[in-house]
C-alpha cells in the first residue's frame, strides 16, 4: 500500500465543500453558549436565590459528561417531548420536520455554555476588586460596574481560553456525523469509502482542521495584542 499524494489534494477540495456546515456548527453554538455562559457565571457569582443551585447542577452535569451523550440525549429526547406536546396541543406537526442541525446547535450550545460560564467566572474573579470599588465611588450601580468595568477586563483575561473553546467546538463538530450531518469529518468518511483511500482522505481533513486552528490562534493573538494596547491607553 502506497500513499497517493495527488489524491490528498483531490480529497482536500471535495472535503472543503463541508466547510460552511462545520463553521456553522462551530460559530452558532459559540455565540449562543457565550450568552448562556455570561448568564450562568453571573447567577453563580451573585448566588441568585434558588436559581444558582440549578445553574451549579447544569455546569457540573454538562462538564462531567461527554459531548456525544449530549448530542444523543438532545437528538432522541427533544423529538419525544415535541411529539407529545404537538399531539396534546394539536399543532399538526411532528419531530421529523425539525432539521437535524437544530439538535446539534442545541447540544453544542448547552455544552459550550457550561464551559464558558467557568471561563467567564474565573475571568471576573481575576479582576481586581479595587476596580469595582472605584466604580461604586463615582456613583455606578452594580450592573453598570459589571458591564462597563468588570466584564470587558474579564473577557480580555479570558480571551485565550475562549479561543480554546472555539477550537474545542471546531474539533467537536466532527461528532455531528453521528446523526448523519456531513461536516468535514463526515465528508472525509464519504470520500474515503467511495475511493477506498482512507489515509489520504483523513490527512486532507486533518490539514483543514489544522489550518482553521492556526487561523483562530492568529486572530486571537492579534485581538489580544490590540486589546491590551487599548487597555493601557495606547493606540489600538
Amino acid at each position: 500500500m502506497q500513499l497517493d499524494i495527488s489524491f490528498i489534494m483531490t480529497a482536500f477540495l471535495e472535503i472543503l465543500q463541508a466547510l460552511p456546515l462545520t463553521l456553522a456548527i462551530t460559530f452558532v453554538p459559540l455565540v449562543i453558549g457565550f450568552g448562556i455562559g455570561i448568564g450562568i457565571a453571573l447567577i453563580r457569582l451573585y448566588e441568585v436565590r434558588y436559581i444558582h443551585r440549578v445553574a451549579g447542577f447544569y455546569v457540573s452535569f454538562l462538564r462531567g459528561t461527554p459531548l456525544i451523550l449530549h448530542i444523543y440525549i438532545v437528538y432522541l429526547g427533544i423529538p419525544m417531548i415535541f411529539d407529545r406536546l404537538s399531539a396534546h396541543f394539536g399543532w399538526g406537526m411532528n419531530s421529523s420536520s425539525i432539521p437535524l442541525i437544530i439538535f446539534i446547535f442545541i447540544a453544542f450550545s448547552l455544552n459550550a455554555g457550561a464551559y464558558m460560564s467557568e471561563i467567564i467566572r474565573s475571568g471576573i474573579l481575576a479582576v481586581n476588586k479595587g476596580e469595582i470599588e472605584a466604580a461604586y465611588s463615582i456613583g455606578m450601580t452594580t450592573r453598570q460596574a459589571m458591564w462597563r468595568i468588570v466584564l470587558p477586563q474579564a473577557l480580555l483575561i479570558s480571551l485565550p481560553n475562549l479561543c480554546n473553546m472555539f477550537i474545542g467546538l471546531l474539533h467537536g463538530s466532527s461528532l455531528a456525523f453521528s446523526i448523519s450531518l456531513l461536516e468535514i469529518n463526515g465528508k472525509a468518511s464519504i470520500v474515503a469509502s467511495t475511493n477506498w483511500k482512507f489515509v489520504e482522505s483523513y490527512i486532507a481533513a486533518a490539514i483543514i482542521y489544522w489550518g482553521l486552528t492556526l487561523i483562530a490562534e492568529q486572530i486571537t493573538g492579534l485581538l489580544e495584542k490590540r486589546l491590551r494596547t487599548f487597555a493601557k491607553g495606547g493606540v489600538a
